[in-house]
């Protein structure tokens, strides 16, 4: 196994997330369990390239893709990925990396290849069967939650769903922390109705009005939703999606949300 793809900082956040397996006995025929420690660098080696599972080169990551696709969906299955994610989150609150008064959320659009559920007819792909990533931010970029819808839903609906989705944080004393103070958002944002329900939860609306000069300012802050997009499809698994699944495209996006989460702990310390 290369340990690049899987380095120790990030085995030791997984390991204790895993669900435990039982061992098999001797006497039964078959294969041994590939150990758990091998299966993420299949993952993770799928995640930054577009090589196909059954491609995945075995002498490099120490186990067949398939074998990796099998803990992808076993994991995936388990919530593995959002305890991750919320994991890591918590250890940059605790650092003091973690900054949610202002944040900042926005939509990319992905080309579907093979269709799948959450799949749409793309209003910027000539009607193509495309998918939308939803992401809201802090005020470093850093990701807060994820969200796969098909690409022909709007942004706005995914709002409220959005800050749902922000797990609570703990890592400092007091209640933990699950919502911003302030949002930004561009026009595709603006209507009165998602005003009106962001303020009735204690959150100023900071939304572009359609129509207006663009000079408004809130680009010096919304620009980091934008960096983070950048960031995620480095994964270029991310750039298309490829997975008929759409809870294993979703599992795959909090994994980038957590190795994003998991650079910003390293390059802090």
């Amino acid at each position: 196994m290369n340990s690049d793809l899987v380095p120790d900082d990030l085995w030791a956040h997984v390991a204790p997330l895993l669900p435990p397996c039982a061992e098999r006995r001797h006497r039964h025929a078959g294969r041994r369990r590939i150990p758990d420690r091998i299966a993420p660098a299949g993952i993770l080696y799928v995640l930054r390239t577009v090589v196909a599972w059954r491609d995945v080169p075995r002498q490099l990551v120490g186990c067949s893709g398939v074998t990796a696709w099998r803990r992808l969906r076993d994991w995936t299955e388990a919530g593995i990925w959002p305890r991750l994610h919320t994991a890591l989150l918590t250890e940059l609150r605790a650092a003091g990396l973690l900054e949610m008064d202002d944040c900042a959320v926005d939509g990319s659009h992905v080309r579907a290849l093979k269709g799948g559920f959450h799949t749409g007819p793309s209003p910027v792909d000539r009607g193509r069967p495309g998918s939308k990533h939803h992401l809201i931010v802090d005020r470093h970029g850093t990701p807060l939650a994820v969200s796969l819808t098909g690409g022909n839903r709007h942004d706005v609906t995914q709002l409220m769903p959005l800050l749902d989705a922000i797990p609570r944080i703990p890592g400092l004393r007091g209640r933990p922390r699950h919502r911003p103070r302030r949002l930004f958002a561009d026009r595709g944002y603006d209507f009165d109705k998602y005003r009106r329900l962001l303020r009735s939860r204690g959150i100023t609306p900071k939304i572009a009005r359609r129509g207006a000069p663009h000079r408004s300012g809130l680009g010096k802050t919304r620009w980091v939703v934008e960096r983070a997009f950048a960031w995620l499809h480095q994964f270029k698994r991310l750039r298309n999606r490829y997975e008929i699944r759409a809870d294993l495209h979703q599992g795959l996006l909090e994994l980038a949300c957590s190795m994003i989460c998991l650079g910003r702990l390293r390059t802090a310390f």
